[in-house]
């Protein structure tokens, strides 16, 4: 018997020398991954110590081949090896399952009496937010908004808007160029060919878009901007149309005592041309505001604001309207400097650095 004694002792040993580690288990500022790494390891310990293949189980079929005068004996050994073994294991079992499910307690709790946090709400830019109050003027009066592609080819961008061959416009300095011989558009007057040669005439459209020239970036370019173009063609158009229609669209804007006034230039797309200006918003037209020299309209009273003219008949012809039959008006400007002067920036660049600090500022 004492053979299979030292047998069940060994592995009373054998137990004790792998199980030291989790005899005294300190759970104290371990992460939760650790502990339940440990808690896997414990269960392997189980099943190498108490399972069917298990010693103790090999120690347990010992029993019936001991001499029956010492069999009670070496039955009890065997059972207190094994219960010690299954109660340590089961301590350390316990206490690494109590610490697992507090620590996952613990991370998931939610506190329903603190604060909850407003979800930040975004808002539209300053130069959408300008662009759609626009839109919806002349959506009242009875214009269309149209868009189209960004990529053109040399008709839409310059043929077909009149601007010859040789035309400064149309050299690589000042528009760019895809290596297909396609250009950004400088303008978005090709909108205003492409929509007469689908819809056909009277028409009555504006068109708002991104444009692209070849500009050093500065406080008051940008080799990207925004523009917005509007046309009107139909039997019986004069100049007077146009004026009545820039005024109206800018009273809206910025007021009813708003005034305008027209000055000639040219535009090879328009014939006669003009560029267009307003009174100013802020000094209401004297230059002078808080006794100070008005800053948007620098003293002037005035603001420019873009150009506009009478469709040339060329543009007509090349969209297949006879000029001699319509006539119609267009004009153009620029978004970004129009936020400039309305939002007092000096650097139109702002708009387009995404500094939210900046932006938060045009809800």
């Amino acid at each position: 018997m004492s053979e299979e004694k030292d047998k069940v002792e060994a592995i009373r040993t054998t137990f004790t020398t792998e199980f030291e580690r989790f005899a005294d288990l300190s759970l104290d500022s371990i992460p939760l991954s650790d502990a339940e790494a440990l808690l896997r390891e414990v269960g392997e310990l189980k099943v190498k110590h108490t399972g069917k293949k298990s010693a103790i189980a090999d120690a347990k079929k010992l029993i019936g081949k001991v001499a029956p005068e010492e069999r009670g004996n070496f039955g009890q050994l065997v059972q207190s090896v094994e219960k010690e073994i299954v109660s340590s294991i089961d301590t350390a079992e316990t206490k690494l399952n109590e610490f697992i499910v507090n620590a996952k307690i613990e991370r998931e709790r939610l506190d329903v009496t603190l604060p909850g946090r407003r979800p930040r709400a975004g808002h539209l830019h300053l130069v959408t937010i300008l662009r759609q109050k626009i839109e919806d003027i002349f959506v009242s009066m009875g214009y269309a908004i149209e868009d189209d592609r960004e990529i053109e080819t040399d008709y839409y961008n310059f043929d077909a808007l009149n601007i010859p061959e040789g035309h400064p416009a149309r050299e690589s300095q000042d528009t760019f160029y895809t290596t297909d011989g396609f250009a950004l558009r400088s303008q978005t007057s090709t909108v205003q060919i492409r929509a007469m040669e689908r819809r056909g005439v009277p028409i009555r459209i504006i068109a708002p878009g991104k444009v692209f020239r070849r500009d050093t970036p500065d406080m008051t370019h940008v080799p990207m901007f925004h523009q917005i173009e509007g046309l009107c063609v139909d039997k019986g158009i004069t100049m007077a149309h146009l004026k009545g229609t820039v005024t109206e669209w800018l009273k809206r804007l910025f007021g009813e005592d708003t005034i305008t006034r027209f000055r000639p230039s040219y535009f090879p797309f328009t014939e006669p041309s003009a560029e267009f200006d307003f009174s100013c918003f802020k000094c209401h037209g004297t230059g002078k505001f808080e006794g100070e020299r008005c800053r948007p309209c620098k003293g002037s009273g005035w603001i420019e604001l873009g150009g506009s003219g009478m469709v040339h008949p060329n543009v007509l012809k090349a969209c297949g309207v006879d000029p001699t039959v319509y006539s119609g008006f267009a004009f153009g400007f620029g978004l970004e400097r129009m936020c400039a002067l309305m939002y007092s920036l000096d650097d139109i660049r702002l708009m387009f650095e995404n500094d939210v600090r900046f932006l938060e500022q045009f809800k």
